[in-house]
Order: C-alpha cells, then structure tokens, then sequence
C-alpha cells in the first residue's frame, strides 16, 4: 500500500541568503560570463540550435556566445509551477515554491550492506531494496536513483534502474543516469507506457530528468542530446552544477555561483529554445575543494551558503529548484553526518528549496547506507517539525489547561493534553534512554535504523504495477540493450 508523503509545507521561518540586489549582480554577471566568455556544448544538435538563434557558434571549439537577450527571452518561456506526477497520484508533488520534498541521493557506486555490513560495489538489486525502503518513508517524496546497477550492460543500466524504482515504489522518479539519446527515448517510452501514453505523459510526468553540467563553463553533449529528447516529450528536465569553489569555479563563493548559474541557466535556456513552455528545473549541489588534499567535501559552511543561495537565483528565474543536501562527505554514519546533513537540510529547507536530494548516501555521494537513510530521514522529520512554526491561538494558548492545572498542578492527565500530545515530536532512532538503560543494551541508532530496514525489507509491499507493465518495461529495456547502441 501507498504511504502518504509528508513534505514540508510553507514553512513558519524563511531566511534569505542573498539580497534582491545581490540577486540582480550574479545574474548580470552571468550574463556577461555567457555572452563574452561562453559556455562550451559538445553537441551539434545544440550547436545548430544556437546558431539557428543567434548566438555566435564557434564549431572548433563547441563554445557558443549568446546575447543576453536570447537567455532571458528564452527563460521567460519556462513554467513556474507545475507538478511531479507519480503512480499513485495522491502522492504528486507539486512544485510551487510553498513545499520543500526530499528524495534520495544519487550515482553511489558503493553500498554497505544490508545484511553483512560490508562495504561492497552496488547492483541492480540494490536500486530495488532501497526503493521499497525508501517508499516506506513518509519524509521521502520522490526518489533519484540511488545507486548505480553495475551488474548490468552499461548501455541500458539507467532504464534497468528506472524498471527497478518503478517496480518498487509509487513515487516519482527523477533520474540522472539517462546521459544518452538511446536510453532517452527508451525512458520516454517507459514513463509513457506507466502515464498511460504520450499525451497521458504531458499531463502527468512520472518521469523527471536531471544532467549534470561540467564545469567550469560546459555541458556534457550526450547529457544535452538526451536532455533534449525528454524536453520534446514533455517530461521536466533540469541541469545541476557541481561548480567548485578554488577548482571548478572561482575561490569566492559569488564567483562560483557565477559560473554554476551560467551553466545552468544556458541549458535550460537551450530546452526552452528547443520545445518553447517545456517543464525546466534548476538544480545544484555546489561545494568547496579541501585545499589540503583537493578532494570534494560534501559538507562545511559553503555548502550550507550555497543552499540557501542557489535557491534565491531559481527563484529570480521563477523556475522550481532541486537541491544537493544531505549527502555528507563523512564515511559512516556519525556525527559529522549529522552535523553536515542537520545544517544543510535546515538551510535548504528555510530557503524553501522545492526539492532536496541527498538521504542515505555518505562520502560525497558514493556509497549507500540503509542506516544513513533512515536517519537522515529523521533529520528531515526534524526540520519539518521545526519550520513548522509555533501556532498561537486560544486552543494553543492553553487558559483553560493552565487554570486547571493550577499553581504546582500536572498537565498530564488534562483532556488539553490528551487532544494535543500527538502534535509534540517524537523520535525513532535519537537516543533518550536513561544512561543505565542505555549502558546496559550495548546498542546505538545505527542498530536500530538497520533492523527498522531490515523491516520493511521483509513486511512492506507497495502497490504494484498494473497486470503487463513489468513486463512491457523489461521488454523496452531489453530493445534498447539489444540495439548495441549507447555508451559501454
């Protein structure tokens, strides 16, 4: 069965990292980057695009130069607000600036496994367990896929990964494994085949696409060609910088927040001059290189900046924004998990970021931990209950309750308190023993979040694909694998 999502809704505390003004200078000077420095895309299709608009094209180099005013008429084009579908439809996800949904990472090559513990290359059935697991938790919304299924042919692996998702779970599915024009059109083919056909699809995306930019100043072309197959088919499409501050982008945090936006940005504007009004996202998960060893750090005060900032620029482009947060670099589930993973959720979530990606992934998003993601699940169910404000109202004010009680009285047996008790937080995995209780058992979250996994492993069943489905995904994904076209 179905389990009702739980999303942060217009939340009590906002914060704004950024003012209007500054807003207005990174945009500038994004444009200026684009039109004077330009942006590099390795695909002719793109490539003829851009010259069919007027931006100046140089073919040896792929670097095109466009005029501001093609980028910020092209963007104008992007809708604001619209929704991500899923197999149960109570579970869309509307993307309208007033919810932050979180999902899982994505692209770990690496899990820790579930039964032994040890720390092992990721497979396809990976995908599946943590999918069905995911599915059981009301903090995740959506999924990306988790892991890569590196014990299929890589030509086909992104739509064996979205077969996996599907089967599994009701939710939405927003991948980053579709890099290619055949396991693109493959995937439109699986995401109509589940809407119910192509104008089901238009309607109602199952589907999302996110490509990764590759920064400094460049897209990657078979993320591009691919990107451009599900724009024409309707299905939401979006391009994340991982723009580094000191190494793929400027020192300064303002500088690589130019470079990242001009990827971004670009792209999207391309999807835009491709399939004018077709459903774009923003998306980025920038950081700072560790100058000490060079190595991408997944946490620390900038990323926690670039949360809240990222945010400000996808608003100003008034297009929805998905998220890097969570996705710690720590190597196990401790306490600089927590702290990375707290921090960067909490500022994320109070820009009211419309999608934060990262749950149950360590060491910079490259090995999986089922304990990681049911306690990252709970630090999101901590957010939420924090931005969820403090009502004041006659009931909340409590006279009645208070004047029952008394001077030196007890609240806990009052109707006030029977009716309101429900609403106070309670916790699944943090540790409130009393310290002997504690000192006796011997075990720690960690061992509980595993054995609530190993639960729903063994109890939950999601609601399953209608009769032939399976088995008309596994025979797209079978046409396309035995196409031999696609990356090795």
């Amino acid at each position: 069965m179905s389990v009702p999502i739980r999303p942060i809704v217009d939340p009590a505390i906002r914060l704004e990292i950024l003012s209007a003004d500054d807003v207005v200078r990174i945009h500038e000077a994004t444009l200026e980057v684009i039109e004077t420095v330009g942006v590099r895309f390795p695909s002719e299709q793109a490539l003829a695009l851009w010259a069919e608009h007027g931006a100046a094209v140089d073919r040896s180099t792929g670097v095109v130069r466009v005029p501001r005013r093609i980028i910020e008429e092209a963007l104008k084009l992007a809708p604001p607000v619209y929704d991500l579908a899923a197999r149960d439809p109570s579970q869309d996800l509307p993307l309208d600036g007033r919810h932050v949904h979180a999902a899982t990472d994505g692209c770990g090559v690496e899990v820790f496994d579930i039964d032994t513990g040890e720390r092992r290359r990721s497979q396809l059935r990976d995908v599946g367990q943590i999918a069905l697991v995911a599915d059981a938790l009301d903090e995740v919304s959506f999924h990306w896929i988790p892991v890569s299924a590196q014990d299929v042919p890589a030509r086909a692996r992104g739509l064996h990964e979205l077969a996996a998702c599907w089967g599994n779970s009701t939710k939405h599915v927003q991948t980053e494994s579709i890099v290619t024009v055949h396991e693109a059109e493959g995937a439109v083919e699986m995401a109509a085949a589940i809407a119910g056909g192509r104008d089901a699809l238009r309607r109602r995306p199952v589907l999302s696409i996110m490509q990764c930019t590759t920064s400094p100043l460049g897209q990657d072309g078979g993320s591009v060609d691919a990107a451009l197959v599900a724009a024409r088919a309707g299905i939401p499409v979006g391009f994340m910088t991982m723009a580094s501050c000191a190494f793929t982008g400027p020192v300064t945090i303002a500088g690589s927040l130019v470079v990242g936006n001009a990827e971004v940005i670009s792209a999207l504007a391309l999807m835009e001059l491709a399939a004018p009004g077709c459903p774009v996202y923003y998306a980025a998960a920038q950081t700072a290189m560790d100058l000490r060893s060079g190595a991408y750090t997944g946490g620390g005060p900038e990323d926690f900046l670039f949360g809240g900032a990222t945010n400000a620029l996808a608003d100003f482009y008034n297009v929805p924004l998905s998220m890097g947060s969570f996705a710690t670099g720590a190597k196990l589930p401790d306490w600089q998990a927590g702290i990375e993973n707290s921090l960067s959720t909490f500022m994320a979530s109070v820009a009211v970021s419309d999608m934060l990606l990262g749950l149950g992934l360590l060491n910079g998003s490259r090995i999986f931990s089922f304990e990681q993601l049911l306690m990252d699940a709970e630090i999101f169910s901590i957010v939420r209950a924090t931005l969820g404000g403090i009502p004041v109202n006659d009931d909340t004010l409590a006279l009645d309750a208070i004047r029952a009680a008394g001077p030196a009285g007890d609240y806990l047996t009052l109707p006030h308190t029977r009716s309101h008790m429900r609403q106070l937080w309670r916790p699944r995995f943090m540790d409130r023993r009393p310290y002997g209780q504690f000192e006796e058992a011997g075990d720690t979250a960690r061992d509980w979040a595993r054995e609530r996994a190993r639960e729903i492993l063994r109890t939950h069943r999601p609601d399953p694909l209608e009769d032939g489905l399976a088995a008309e995904l596994d025979r797209i994904v079978a046409a396309v694998e035995a196409s031999g076209e696609g990356v090795e």
